[in-house]
């Protein structure tokens, strides 16, 4: 569903994404780790084609995101980070307003629109104004206009940031229900997402990819997984060794 060969995005002498290249099947969701200023949100930006690049190709569902942008975005639902939405509009407004940007109408919006409300838990602020909303429900509306137009790839950017530990529990369990059946690609700097949502991940470090493969598998890359680090103080060397051999 995904496929990127090569990607390179420069701002001026610096290469915020070098040469990287990839691809996402439906049924899989792709975690995309790396520090902050890894090229991360700068990689799905050109993915979601809100960003073109300066070198490499592109394609969502067999359409290159530069050179067929609309039948390559219909195919797309989008998290930013911080994602915006019109303070002034109630959520069922906004909701029926980008389901209308998506070209849905009459019965097939409501039927969206009833969807995308029980999958991001919004029956209770549906009719609340965007900005008397707590953060947690404003991401979720952010998350259900991604998810409007029932996408077969969705890119999202540190979905769970700034969500409390019961909100990020129920994102990753609908990240990993959504997983069964899309192409999901989504950003994060949080390790135990990994084990929590994804089938796949991808480490990237300097705009460049680093490792690739399942969670069993990159743990497997280091020495020290599972490794537990203890200290001990006020212990000599010698009664430390008497324990170590106790089984």
């Amino acid at each position: 569903m995904i496929r990127i060969d090569n990607l390179v995005k420069s701002f001026g002498a610096k290469r915020a994404v070098d040469g990287i290249s990839f691809t996402v099947e439906r049924g899989e969701v792709l975690g995309f780790l790396g520090p902050n200023g890894a090229g991360k949100s700068t990689t799905m930006r050109m993915v979601t084609g809100f960003m073109p690049p300066t070198e490499g190709k592109v394609s969502v569902g067999g359409y290159d995101v530069a050179e067929s942008p609309l039948q390559a975005k219909r195919l797309i639902g989008y998290l930013p980070e911080n994602a915006a939405a019109y303070p002034d509009m109630s959520v069922e407004g906004f909701l029926n307003f980008a389901a209308e940007l998506r070209g849905l109408s009459g019965g097939a919006r409501r039927k969206a629109l009833n969807r995308v409300v029980e999958l991001c838990f919004l029956d209770a602020v549906l009719h609340q104004s965007i900005d008397t909303l707590s953060k947690g429900y404003k991401h979720r509306t952010c998350l259900a206009q991604a998810l409007i137009h029932d996408p077969d790839v969705l890119i999202m950017d540190e979905p769970t940031d700034g969500l409390d530990p019961n909100q990020k529990h129920e994102v990753r369990n609908l990240i990993r229900e959504l997983g069964q059946k899309k192409a999901i690609v989504f950003s994060t700097h949080i390790l135990e997402e990994v084990d929590a949502a994804c089938t796949r991940a991808i480490i990237i470090d300097r705009g460049r990819i680093v490792a690739n493969g399942t969670p069993g598998e990159l743990r497997a890359m280091s020495d020290l997984a599972g490794a537990v680090t203890l200290q001990a103080r006020g212990a000599t060397a010698e009664r430390l060794s008497e324990l170590g051999r106790v089984d």
